[in-house]
């Protein structure tokens, strides 16, 4: 009787245990993405961006990111509208995200009077000369990589990402570290084709914001160059009602003032 006691109690215990997290590794990276990309219906934040190079250089840009979800944890769509410096005032990127296929692209270069359509190769380059890549601003597709659950601790998740395509990437894997709490993915570690540390993103500040987990400071450093870029997010508002025309590109030339006064 005392054995089956044990027993019954040992099983309890792992049921609570196990039901107390997601019980596979797409559900979290799941959370995580929604967390990270997906809070509200639509959003609006103020954002300095600094860039410190390997010889403690400095350059800042602020700008205004809009945001508009066709579906939750599907279609999405970015507005981002460049304030200063002068010599990137009223250039504007416009993100169309199709989850499961090429995103499309598109930036607006005022000087000329051009808009210019990002390629899909382009995705992994430099987000106007930071450390932060123009995939990291609207997020990498979870389609795009395989998901493997390698770690846990008592606080996080440590989830290896490994892409389907490895020719289009510049890394042989990376690894997101999430909180078990409330599902922010608080670092992401790139390695190279040695298997070797050469980006990282963290997460430094996390708020609650209108009821939603907010992310408002992260850094991107660059271990190869020397050089890192942090970001703060201010001014976040949720559920604008935010109009989907505005992401079109109509409004690359003529931006919507309502929104980004």
């Amino acid at each position: 009787m005392k054995k089956l006691m044990v027993l019954i109690i040992t099983i309890n215990f792992i049921f609570i245990n196990l039901s107390a997290y997601p019980q596979n590794v797409e559900e979290i990276v799941k959370k995580a993405y929604k967390v990270a990309y997906y809070q509200g219906e639509d959003g609006k934040s103020e954002v300095t961006m600094v860039i410190t190079d390997s010889q403690g250089r400095t350059r800042k840009r602020v700008f205004t990111i809009l945001r508009f979800d066709s579906k939750d944890g599907g279609r999405q769509k970015y507005y981002v509208y460049f304030r200063e410096p002068a010599d990137v005032r009223d250039m504007v990127y416009l993100v169309w995200k199709h989850p499961g296929k090429d995103d499309d692209r598109w930036l607006y270069l005022p000087a000329l009077d051009l808009v210019r359509r990002i390629a899909a190769s382009d995705k992994r380059s430099s987000f106007v000369g930071s450390d932060f890549l123009y995939e990291d601003i609207s997020g990498r597709a979870l389609s795009l990589d395989n998901h493997e659950l390698i770690s846990e601790n008592e606080n996080q998740y440590i989830i290896r990402n490994t892409p389907k395509n490895p020719n289009l990437v510049e890394f042989s894997y990376y690894d997101i570290y999430i909180n078990k709490d409330n599902f922010v993915p608080m670092k992401a570690e790139y390695f190279n084709q040695a298997k070797e540390l050469f980006r990282k993103i963290e997460v430094e500040e996390v708020k609650e914001i209108e009821g939603f987990t907010t992310i408002v400071k992260q850094k991107a450093l660059n271990l190869a160059a020397g050089s890192e870029t942090i970001v703060e997010f201010n001014q976040v508002d949720y559920n604008l009602g935010l109009s989907e025309d505005i992401f079109s590109e109509r409004y690359l030339r003529r931006p919507p003032r309502r929104w980004i006064r």
